[in-house]
């Protein structure tokens, strides 16, 4: 009976120790390499809309306010925009390509001692086009029973 015991637990021990030693695993569509890096946002353009009818985004101020916003977003998410008034906001972001057709570049804002996983709330942008230097991105508002966009353009640093 002790010998039973005592090759179960050595068993049970392997075991633990080989799953311990597997490779990690990703997450399927969630691969931030296209959009890593510094970038700086050089446009803002609607469709659909006329300029001015929008007035704030992202919660925090006007479209233009945006143009020439420096965007960091390193490969661990934890990144941040700083606005060219100075203003910074730490964000959390991942790059959803899950949907081949239609990638989502997702973030939310991150305020002192708040978690990722804590906050329910965050904004996702269409990713129209992106390469080694450049990068589109396309915010949807509802215009009536129709979707505009806002579209963002950014040039990699």
């Amino acid at each position: 009976m002790k010998r039973i015991f005592q090759l179960t637990f050595t068993v049970l021990a392997v075991a633990i120790i080989l799953q311990a030693c597997s490779t990690t695993k990703s997450v399927v569509g969630t691969n931030n390499g296209p959009l890593r890096g510094t970038w700086t946002l050089t446009n803002v353009s609607y469709e659909g809309l006329v300029p001015g009818a929008v007035q704030n985004v992202f919660d925090q101020a006007s479209p233009a306010s945006f143009v020439n916003s420096t965007w960091e977003l390193p490969n661990n998410g934890n990144g941040k925009y700083t606005l060219s008034n100075g203003t910074s906001q730490s964000i959390f972001w991942s790059y959803n390509n899950a949907d081949k057709a239609n990638p989502i570049f997702q973030f939310k804002k991150i305020y002192e001692g708040e978690k990722a996983n804590k906050i329910a709330e965050g904004y996702q942008l269409n990713v129209a086009q992106v390469d080694d230097t450049s990068m589109t991105l396309k915010s949807p508002v509802a215009n009536g029973s129709k979707t505009a966009y806002i579209v963002y353009t950014f040039r990699k640093q």
